[in-house]
């Protein structure tokens, strides 16, 4: 068996064991114990821990109303997830950033979506979602999804340690959006990884590829998908669109709505 035939057996094993049901009475002990071994922020939680009838359930829970506050100042840019900023570069000579010391070609990301736009000295964020983090994913602007395109891809762990050694983001199974915003088109590119099989964009069905047929619109701050387990989520934009905000840096933790870059 190959690496890449035991990754994927091994997504689909933990996907199972994710969608299993949970006794009622064995559901708040079971997740108390992952949130205190990843992290995670119960009290943000909507509803109660015995309303999730399943892992896979409990990790994609919903915030209470509140929790998060979307940045509302038309000049910036709020970031779509709860997350680490793994890397933060311009686009130079067609490569980007993807951890200290390592780069790769933008358009291998973006595998082909959006090739007749220039994105020579545009930006990227590598955003990065861990286990303790809110796994759903918003809508960082005003924007209309026109393009989306599901890429099979190996499965390596997206854990910062394992990309400061190889190349990871554009070989991994991912799904590419393209969107449209007052500003211009922008790209969000949602990775998967070694337990992460199941990326899920509202409104589509799973493995679409092609265009988005009618263009579906999103709010700022509305949800966008989600990760059935966890990931990264890369923002990739042209020139002119932004400029990552003052005081943001590699290693910085980020919230859902958190102002991450100015507009124009």
């Amino acid at each position: 068996m190959s690496l890449f035939q035991f990754k994927r057996r091994l997504s689909l094993l933990i996907g199972w064991a994710a969608d299993r049901r949970i006794p009622g009475a064995l559901r708040s002990p079971v997740y108390r114990t992952y949130a205190r071994l990843t992290g995670a922020e119960l009290a943000d939680m909507r509803g109660h821990l015995r309303d999730h009838g399943s892992l896979g359930a409990f990790f994609v829970r919903r915030l209470k109303d509140g929790v998060r506050v979307i940045d509302a100042d038309p000049g910036r840019m709020p970031s779509p997830v709860d997350s680490m900023v793994q890397a933060m570069s311009p686009v130079h000579e067609g490569a980007v950033i993807e951890a200290k010391g390592r780069n790769y070609p933008v358009r291998d990301l973006l595998a082909g979506v959006g090739e007749e736009i220039d994105l020579e000295g545009g930006h990227q964020f590598t955003l990065y979602l861990g286990p303790k983090d809110y796994h759903r994913i918003h809508s960082p602007l005003d924007a209309t999804l026109f393009e989306s395109k599901h890429v099979a891809g190996d499965r390596f762990s997206v854990q910062p340690k394992v990309l400061a050694k190889r190349r990871v983001l554009p070989i991994n199974e991912r799904v590419v959006l393209r969107l449209e915003s007052e500003h211009g088109p922008f790209f969000m590119v949602l990775v998967g990884a070694i337990v992460v099989g199941r990326i899920r964009v509202v409104g589509l069905e799973p493995f679409h590829v092609g265009q988005v047929t009618p263009p579906r619109f999103f709010a700022r701050g509305e949800e966008l998908g989600r990760f059935e387990m966890g990931s990264t989520v890369v923002l990739v934009t042209p020139p002119g669109f932004l400029k990552p905000l003052d005081g943001v840096q590699e290693g910085d933790s980020i919230k859902l709505g958190q102002a991450i870059a100015t507009l124009g």
